[in-house]
């Protein structure tokens, strides 16, 4: 058992020395102090102020984890990490820590964190004279034969002293005599082996028995001993001794080698006969407990075969002594030397062992931060020993050799993200030079933690959203949604409307900063506003933290809320009658009058139509229910009635249709009567008719100043292209009604046509204007890209427009036109691409 400690204690301290006997390595410091103690002190004896000397502030020992690196036994020292003072954890002996060696120095390492520093520290362990030699035998009994020469030699048991150099033992002494002497061979490694000379011949019928005393003494102060008792018994004639074939004996062998293989063979003759001359063989008295643990010695033959496991990286030299002995009354002995040399064989895979790492690593590290730092160990010899150590991984980590052999770091080789890669199973092959290879691995997983490195993303830019008109203030209504990529307080997202500039509506805006839910403060009016745009800023919450924004373009859509309202006829004070007076004498198809109105709605929900509610005689009055016209159906008789009352009903088309009425009284009046209100009537028509002219003329020669103005600008900016505008205006004097306007809006594949209320004699849409902006198709490329119309004139409020068929013809290389027939209807329209 003892044996087996001291192996195992060597085995641990030579992996300490070889896992920490490296310089300098990136991020890596070393320092290296030496203190010395005596053996057998009592635990918590104080060895050395490791902080004091290294220069250490004590108030940053425990923040950075000071501590001693051990293996799994109990450490012999301990670090108080309050004070820096290296203290006995246990109790040492010295001859167990490190047997019968000279020099007994004990290899720390200690290990400071962020930033990893490595400081050896060597500790001497002073021998202390705490063991007296001893004897494996109190008492020895040697047969002699009274023939013996003089100079015959006895070789003893050598005596065993736990202390090593010059505590243990110096010399021997025997007790003062005349026959014998002692002779000391010294063998080296405290290994001395008293030898018994006879120096006078015996004389058995003299003196039959010699006692003698035989002391060890070691060099200690005061010095110790032990003593063995040796009795001589002197023998009858056996007068030839026994002569080794060799002089040396000496072999090779490999460690690992199979139990029972022999090894050697020694051969030893003896001239007597019989049996004085019978030979048999024995491991001399001195020989190591070891070399009877792994060998086996035939008594016979003189075989020595293999009896324990060989290892090499244990022992790598026997050397034994064999006796040969007689079988004589009194037997002839005599030893000779056998060494076994171990051949080393790669039998050990290497060992990797992680010193230090980060297990979680920022990915905003640069190339070359040190991640771990591990060492390679091989017990096997030669190049049996020498390590490749290598990661065979597509990974952005690497190795790289320290100055000191059989020490790495990994670090980083190029740069991480976290977001394609969060983690990596780094796997370190280490591969020995051996013949057949040995090999190892050992994996480390390295975490990557996130930095706030992406902006946060909306899943649209830009969001477009409709909006039905006359919206509950305080409700919801749509939402926009930005993530991160990121992690943790990386991916926390606010949301907030970005307030500023000449946007008042966005005021009336709020939004949940959580989820992105959008609120309206207030309710919107189509008729009021037909489009807004505001900004939505995302923020997370790292630090610093980053943001991003998106355009939010919102079309207002139209619901039936505005009632047709009565343009014609009204009466003074207000209300929706009329009276008309109309001769007897008209033919049937006579135009009594037109009911106009006016929806402030627009598509079907602006588009009106006419009904006669009531009527006094269904068969004098028709009414067209597209333009509000009343014409007689026949010619009047005279036993119909003078007077007749005609209620028009006026409704849009919208889902919930709103309606107005109006009334008109009908007068059948004799024909001078009606020549009469005609000439008056006919006259305010002339003054009116004269006074709009002067206007439209005024009008007219404005807009083509205007139109030569641009035209000229536009070719002195474009140089090569030229623009031909041509117009045509196809008026139809039959044709009166309501005169609406449409308005397109396209979002992904959906198309929305708007109709919209009259507009004012004069009035143009114009490109930029929300509230008549008219976006058609673009049919000379693939592309879904539209624009406004431009430059579209209403000349008259009074006709009424109906989108029924749109013909295309090209005018020139950028203008195209328009034209949409209904009835006799025409209008042109001119638009640009």
């Amino acid at each position: 058992m003892e044996q087996r400690g001291r192996r195992a204690w060597r085995e641990r301290w030579l992996w300490l020395s070889c896992f920490f006997a490296m310089g300098a390595i990136s991020g890596v410091s070393f320092a290296q102090i030496r203190y010395s103690i005596a053996e057998e002190v009592k635990e918590g004896t104080v060895v050395g102020q490791i902080a004091k000397d290294l220069g250490l502030d004590k108030s940053t020992l425990r923040n950075r984890g000071y501590r001693i690196v051990h293996g799994l036994t109990e450490p012999l020292f301990q670090v108080n990490q309050d004070d820096g003072i290296l203290y006995v954890n246990r109790k040492i002996d010295r001859e167990e820590v490190c047997e019968r060696s000279k020099a007994c120095v004990i290899e720390l390492k200690t290990v400071l964190e962020n930033p990893l520093e490595v400081h050896d520290v060597a500790v001497e362990v002073l021998d202390v004279n705490d063991h007296a030699p001893s004897f494996p035998e109190k008492e020895k009994k040697i047969d002699i034969s009274e023939t013996a020469l003089p100079g015959a030699r006895f070789q003893l048991h050598a005596a065993h002293d736990g202390d090593s150099g010059l505590l243990s033992v110096q010399q021997y002494k025997l007790s003062p005599n005349e026959h014998f002497r002692l002779e000391v061979k010294d063998r080296g490694e405290d290994r001395k082996t008293p030898i018994l000379i006879l120096q006078k011949s015996l004389d058995r019928e003299t003196v039959e028995i010699h006692n003698l005393l035989l002391t060890a003494v070691d060099g200690g102060k005061p010095p110790k001993s032990g003593e063995m008792k040796i009795t001589v018994v002197v023998g009858d004639v056996n007068d030839n001794h026994l002569v080794f074939t060799k002089e040396t004996y000496s072999v090779q062998l490999q460690e690992n080698t199979a139990i029972g293989t022999t090894i050697i063979q020694v051969n030893a003759t003896d001239l007597d006969d019989g049996a004085n001359g019978e030979v048999v063989y024995s491991f001399s008295d001195d020989v190591h407990g070891k070399v009877r643990e792994y060998f086996d010695l035939n008594v016979k033959t003189g075989e020595i075969t293999v009896s324990g496991i060989i290892d090499f990286e244990e022992k790598n030299r026997y050397e034994t002594d064999i006796q040969a002995s007689d079988k004589g009354a009194i037997a002839f002995t005599t030893d000779k030397s056998v060494i076994i040399n171990v051949i080393d064989v790669n039998d050990n895979a290497p060992e990797i062992k992680v010193m230090s790492y980060s297990k979680a690593l920022p990915e905003d590290s640069k190339s070359g931060t040190t991640v771990a730092v591990i060492t390679v160990k091989d017990s096997d010899f030669g190049i049996n020993g020498k390590v490749l150590c290598f990661i065979n991984q597509d990974v952005p980590f690497t190795l790289t050799p320290s100055v000191q052999s059989n020490m790495f770091s990994v670090v980083t080789k190029t740069p991480l993200d976290r977001e394609k890669q969060p983690y990596y199973d780094v796997t370190i092959i280490a591969q020995d030079a051996g013949v057949p290879s040995l090999s190892s691995e050992k994996t480390i997983r390295i975490d990557i933690s996130d930095v706030n490195d992406n902006r946060p993303q909306f899943l649209l830019s830009p969001y477009t959203f409709y909006l039905t008109e006359n919206n509950s203030p305080g409700d919801s209504i749509f939402k926009v949604q930005a993530t991160d990529q990121d992690e943790g307080n990386n991916a926390l997202i606010s949301h907030h409307i970005f307030r500023g500039g000449d946007n008042l509506l966005s005021s009336f805006l709020i939004i949940n900063p959580v989820n992105g839910d959008i609120s309206a403060l207030k309710s919107f009016d189509f008729e009021k506003l037909k489009t807004f745009r505001f900004h939505v800023m995302a923020t997370d919450s790292g630090s610093p933290s980053l943001s991003s924004n998106v355009s939010v373009n919102v079309f207002l859509l139209d619901q039936n809320d505005n009632p047709p309202v009565i343009l014609h006829p009204l009466s003074s004070n207000g209300s929706a009658e009329g009276v008309e007076e109309v001769p007897r004498i008209v033919p049937a198809g006579h135009l009594v009058t037109k009911v106009r109105a006016y929806d402030a709605d627009i598509g079907y929900n602006g588009w009106l139509l006419f009904s006669l509610q009531e009527v006094s005689d269904h068969s004098l009055f028709g009414l067209d229910r597209y333009t509000g016209r009343i014409r007689t159906l026949r010619s009047f008789t005279e036993t119909d009635e003078a007077q007749h009352k005609l209620v028009i009903l006026v409704k849009d088309n919208g889902n919930v249709s709103l309606s107005a009425t109006a009334t008109v009284v009908v007068k059948l009046v004799e024909p001078k009567e009606a020549i009469s209100a005609s000439d008056v009537k006919s006259a305010t028509t002339d003054i009116g008719d004269s006074g709009v002219t002067f206007y439209l003329m005024i009008t007219l020669a404005s807009v083509s100043t205007l139109f030569l103005i641009s035209i000229i600008v536009l070719i002195a900016l474009q140089c090569s292209k030229t623009t031909d505008v041509s117009s045509e205006y196809l008026p139809e004097t039959n044709y009166d009604g309501t005169l609406c306007h449409s308005i397109q809006y396209r979002s992904e594949e959906k198309r929305y046509m708007l109709v919209g209320p009259r507009m004012s004699i004069g009035s143009t849409i114009v490109p930029g204007s929300n509230g008549n902006t008219l976006v058609v198709p673009d049919r000379r490329s693939t592309s879904t890209e539209v624009r406004p119309v431009f430059g579209l004139q209403f000349l008259r409020h009074d006709i009424a427009l109906t989108l029924t068929k749109v013909k295309y013809m090209k005018l020139s290389g950028r203008l195209r036109c328009a034209r949409t027939d209904h009835g006799t209807s025409k209008v042109l329209i001119a638009y640009s691409f």
